[in-house]
């Protein structure tokens, strides 16, 4: 067991604060006014004037932000619709932030928490999900650059004492690229309500490792493609292999200290998010019998770790994005890998792959846009930009739904606002 030396570990600046344990509200709680910042142009810290709650037959009516240069081409009107009038049945909060060439905006909608209504705080830290593959990514992508990793190896020659000789033929890039063919690990339950009751279970990822290779395969490596959270919980244990360090340290040396992101950390053992955060709810069976919205900001995420531990703020997550577009956290032929789509089918649909190297793609708009949505109960996040960088969309939409089927309604709208339709 290595959670003794995960347990807690911060991987950037940590600011110390207490935050409150889980409630319980009802579904049919009334949701407080929303109010919406938002800044063109300007620092994250200007703000727009309170916005009236949309009502179900049409939009609120939105005032002019209090800019001095609007950015045209920067989709504003329906950015702020996709927001307002939060919290709804699918969203307490949404926090979003769209950069680039093509025009700068800033948002914020919503409340802190049901119980005070007060507003969702802008800046507020949240759990970002498996937009941490992106960094595990970044930081593989590093090693191999430096000689440390080989992408064409197979990942049992760095681990032979866990990964069994049935998948010896694993390669480090096909963990990456989710082509590797390795089941996920067993945990308990498979419900919501299941696993609510086992939030503060502490998930060892070897342990994770040997749930998942103990089984049969799904497909020979590189013959399809499976989502799947496995092949990046081995790449956190290769970076700690090679480097012969934790995985946080290695990805705060090499990625959050040299862009300065203060606000991103790992949460390691430790179940609350530490520092100013929205609350997150999710819908579910209560105790009662009844279902409702539980308060699930206090949940471990150690089943996660490398492929989807990660806390940050929607500041950060626009500035790593637009570095590492921009070649400045991986830089030469290996940056492609993350532009690069492997030739199978999906292991479920059929359809062509669309996860790369950390990343995933979708043309939205007539245009290929990059990046990687992420979700914990309570809480949604993605990164995605167009290829050259012109736009980019950073959000955290604290839903209801989140880790459901579909796609947050909150969060698809924002999508579409930022890129346009598929």
């Amino acid at each position: 067991m290595k959670n003794s030396a995960r347990a807690g570990l911060p991987a950037a600046l940590l600011v110390v604060g207490i935050v409150a344990g889980p409630s319980v509200l009802p579904a049919t709680a009334a949701p407080a006014p929303a109010t919406t910042h938002a800044a063109v142009s300007l620092p994250a810290t200007a703000h727009a004037p309170a916005l009236l709650p949309a009502t179900a037959h049409a939009p609120a009516l939105l005032p002019a932000a209090t800019v001095s240069e609007p950015a045209p081409d920067a989709p504003r009107a329906a950015l702020e619709a996709a927001i307002a009038g939060l919290p709804t049945d699918d969203a307490t909060a949404a926090l979003v932030r769209v950069g680039g060439r093509e025009g700068v905006w800033r948002g914020s909608s919503g409340v802190h928490d049901l119980r005070s209504d007060r507003p969702a705080d802008p800046d507020a830290r949240f759990r970002a999900g498996s937009v941490t593959k992106v960094f595990t990514a970044a930081v593989a992508l590093q090693l191999a650059a430096e000689g440390k990793l080989d992408l064409d190896r197979g990942a049992r020659s760095y681990l032979p004492d866990l990964i069994p000789a049935s998948y010896a033929g694993v390669t480090v890039r096909q963990l990456l690229n989710h082509t590797h063919g390795i089941p996920a690990p067993d945990f308990p339950g498979t419900t919501v309500e299941e696993a609510y009751a086992n939030r503060f279970r502490i998930h060892d990822p070897e342990d994770m490792v040997r749930s998942a290779t103990s089984k049969e395969r799904e497909f020979a490596p590189g013959e399809s493609q499976h989502y799947l959270n496995i092949g990046y919980t081995i790449t956190g244990l290769l970076i700690e292999r090679v480097t012969g360090d934790s995985y946080e340290r290695q990805v705060a040396r090499r990625v959050l200290k040299p862009l300065g992101l203060s606000g991103t950390w790992f949460p390691g053992t430790n179940p609350r998010i530490v520092g100013t955060h929205n609350h997150g709810y999710q819908r579910m069976r209560l105790d009662d019998g009844t279902t409702g919205l539980r308060d699930v900001s206090v949940w471990g995420a150690t089943d996660a770790w490398a492929a989807g531990d990660i806390v940050s703020t929607t500041a950060d997550l626009e500035r790593f994005t637009q570095e590492l577009f921009a070649g400045r956290v991986v830089g030469g032929p290996l940056l492609e890998e993350m532009f690069t789509l492997p030739e199978v089918a999906d292991f479920r649909t059929g359809k062509p792959a669309a996860y790369s190297v950390g990343l995933s793609m979708k043309v939205l708009g007539g245009r290929e846009v990059w990046g990687k949505t992420g979700g914990r109960w309570g809480y949604n996040a993605a990164v995605a930009a167009t290829r050259d960088g012109s736009r980019t969309l950073v959000y955290s939409v604290n839903a209801t739904d989140a880790k459901g089927q579909d796609m947050n309604k909150v969060a698809e709208s924002l999508m579409v606002a930022a890129f346009g339709r598929p």
